[in-house]
């Protein structure tokens, strides 16, 4: 198995791992190379007042893959945004693969987290926003293993109730979505944090929330998944128990978010909340 990258250097491009994984900051998502394919409409979610956090195009064998929000004071990623690839069903093992291991240079601890902050903690697991499950391509999959992508979820919600929830998402989106659907998966925090050699170190989410956008769906699906396009929402508590997977509304998902992170008015998910295109007029659809 090739290395990969597991680190994010605040800086502009850091390679990592033999040139095979990196994390570039960058100032907007408004072209292919930082990767703005990952996005609806090529637009991220918008309204974060904190001008702080820092937008992520994470690359792996030089091609742009996803996008994260990344907070370096909590050492988190706000969310992530990536593009949903058909897949078929892991085995039991779940086919994932192990975060590398080498050597970590100590001046990324200031701004990120490490393996270290995970090693000695039993009750959490590293969680990934964009995961695995949700891509197709060794590529692509390997991409997501990285510490810029991953939030400590708690054991028994991590290997339970969220990902069941992933799974039911990849069968849905699978089987009902007939083009490309795009997905934001992200957290709330309340300042409670991991801490490592008796210093805060990263910062553990009390929600963790997910939302699709697929307009190109199966209009003679059963009633009861029509109604769950083109946008649906999910919402949990990350804890041991009262976890339980409550899916909603991508607006009411909002109104929630709006509540408990720092967010404006404007604050959306999906451009134009994810509403189709206009097709063009009859007397254009010639114009090539």
């Amino acid at each position: 198995m090739r290395p990969f990258a597991i680190l994010l250097a605040l800086a502009s491009t850091i390679w990592l791992s033999e040139h095979w994984g990196t994390a570039t900051v960058v100032e907007d998502f408004n072209h292919v190379e930082r990767c703005k394919e990952s996005l609806y409409m090529g637009t991220p979610p918008r309204g974060f007042k904190d001008s702080r956090l820092k937008k992520i195009c994470q690359r792996y064998a030089d091609k742009p893959r996803y996008v994260t929000l990344y907070d370096s004071k909590n050492r988190i990623p706000v969310y992530s945004a990536y593009t949903f690839k058909k897949t078929e069903e892991l085995d039991g093992n779940g086919n994932m693969m192990p975060f590398p291991t080498g050597y970590l240079h100590m001046k990324f601890e200031d701004s990120q987290a490490v393996l270290d902050d995970y090693s000695d903690v039993v009750l959490y697991e590293r969680g990934h926003l964009n995961p695995d499950q949700h891509q197709s391509d060794p590529q692509d999959r390997a991409a997501t293993y990285t510490l810029t992508n991953v939030v400590p979820e708690i054991r028994e919600f991590n290997i339970g109730p969220w990902r069941e929830h992933e799974e039911r998402i990849r069968v849905r989106l699978n089987n009902f979505c007939r083009g490309r659907a795009y997905i934001v998966t992200g957290v709330t925090t309340t300042g409670n944090m991991i801490r490592r050699n008796n210093q805060d170190r990263v910062g553990i989410p009390e929600d963790v929330w997910s939302a699709y956008c697929c307009t190109e769906y199966d209009r003679n699906a059963p009633h009861n998944i029509r109604i769950r396009f083109p946008t649906q929402a999910a919402l949990a508590k990350n804890a041991k128990e009262g976890n339980r997977v409550q899916e909603l509304t991508v607006q009411d998902l909002e109104r929630y978010l709006t509540n408990k992170m720092a967010v404006d008015k404007n604050f959306q998910l999906f451009y134009d909340n994810c509403n189709s295109p206009s097709p063009l007029p009859p007397y254009l659809n010639y114009v090539k």
